[in-house]
């Protein structure tokens, strides 16, 4: 009775196994039929993946690729035809055919049970993957365009994974050509909408060695160095971008604000120094040293020299207009809380006086960057507590009105 039983059950299971490569056959010869019923062929060949006995066979990792591309190529076709494909459809299924590909070409390099490896697949594989591939990157800007950025950085990594993949090697497919440092450019721009600054910061630094549009690399991977609050990296990568953009003034800049915000003022006067003999025309460059001497010095008089030198330079640069008007400001207000502590009257009448000095130095320097950006309200704010210190009641009752605007 044993044995009977034993053969019966080695019957079922020879059966299950017959009926899961049949399945396979099947969704194959679905998938290339005349009317294709797609749904069908995955629900079939998603059961040979998960049946034990078929699960690990590179034909059935074949087929369920082949079924995905099949559906890619019918929407495909039509747009090759000038109609109009159903684009979520085609790129659903071309970002769904390369894993199982993988996998069957993993499989299909397993040695037989002689030790050896004969490949029923992988020149399939390759030949279809090799006429898809291009296409990686139109999925990638459909999506991209959505504002879908998951799917766009999907698309676009599937793309490079394909290109680096040890298959295609010495092929044109791995080329690391135009296309594929326009992808690695793109993926990086995705992953940063993302809000995963550690993917984000992987695929820009994987970008930056390449050539196309390295500025913009380089500065974005600063952007989430700042984000991730990774100093240590913001400050190398600022220094290389440095070195490899030496006329882009935002990597020195950054840089000095790294040394003044980490308390290295000298450091950033000797970077700012050595960049004003590189470049002595350049307003900014005395505007950020006025800066420095005024927030990390605490020297206003030096601020001051400064802020004036860039306005020898260019008398319409804002920035030093409104810089050189807080400088004197903030030296009034800094006088008038010192006379406020004062009891001599005589004594605080005096000091009094020296703050007002200070205010009405400011006054035509902001009144000046009111005038060229009349929204901007740090002026109006700066200008109302001028026009109060000094008793100007219908200049500070106008600058009120226009701030309640």
């Amino acid at each position: 009775m044993k044995r009977v039983l034993f053969t019966v059950a080695l019957c079922i299971a020879a059966s299950a196994c017959f009926a899961q490569k049949k399945a396979v056959k099947e969704a194959e010869s679905i998938a290339k039929g005349a009317n294709p019923d797609f749904t069908e062929a995955r629900t079939l060949i998603k059961g040979a993946l998960e049946n034990p006995e078929t699960k690990d066979q590179a034909q059935t990792w074949y087929v369920a690729g082949f079924v995905e591309d099949q559906q890619f190529n019918i929407e495909k076709t039509k747009q090759m035809l000038g109609q109009q494909p159903n684009e979520p459809v085609m790129y659903e299924a071309l970002s769904n055919l390369w894993p199982y590909f993988e996998k069957s070409y993993e499989l299909d390099q397993q040695p037989n049970e002689k030790g050896k490896i004969k490949p029923k697949y992988t020149k399939k594989i390759k030949g279809i993957v090799s006429a898809d591939h291009v296409f990686y990157i139109n999925g990638g800007a459909y999506y991209f365009d959505q504002k879908d950025y998951k799917k766009a950085y999907d698309f676009f990594e599937q793309y490079l994974r394909i290109s680096n993949h040890p298959m295609f090697e010495g092929e044109k497919v791995a080329e690391r050509d135009s296309n594929y440092m326009t992808v690695q450019f793109y993926a990086a721009v995705a992953s940063m909408q993302l809000g995963d600054s550690k993917t984000a910061i992987a695929a820009l630094n994987r970008a930056k060695d390449t050539d196309y549009r390295a500025n913009d690399v380089y500065q974005y991977l600063c952007y989430e160095y700042e984000q991730a609050k990774d100093t240590v990296n913001l400050e190398k990568t600022l220094e290389e971008g440095l070195v490899k953009f030496p006329d882009e003034p935002y990597y020195l800049l950054s840089l000095i604000n790294v040394y003044i915000y980490s308390n290295r003022n000298e450091k950033a006067i000797e970077s700012l120094n050595a960049a004003i003999t590189k470049d002595p025309k350049n307003p900014q460059l005395y505007d950020v040293m006025g800066r420095v001497y005024e927030t990390g010095m605490k020297d206003y008089a030096k601020a001051e020299e400064y802020f004036k030198k860039a306005l020898e330079i260019n008398p319409e640069y804002i920035e030093s207009i409104s810089n050189l008007g807080r400088v004197y400001y903030n030296q009034g207000v800094n006088l008038r809380d010192e006379a406020s502590r004062i009891n001599d009257a005589k004594e605080y009448q005096v000091e009094l006086e020296k703050a007002n000095a200070f205010f009405k130095q400011a006054m035509p320097y902001f009144e000046k960057a009111h005038q060229m950006k009349p929204e901007e309200r740090e002026y109006m704010i700066a200008l109302r507590g001028i026009y109060y210190n000094l008793n100007m009641g219908d200049k500070f009752e106008a600058i009120e009105a226009e701030m309640n605007k």
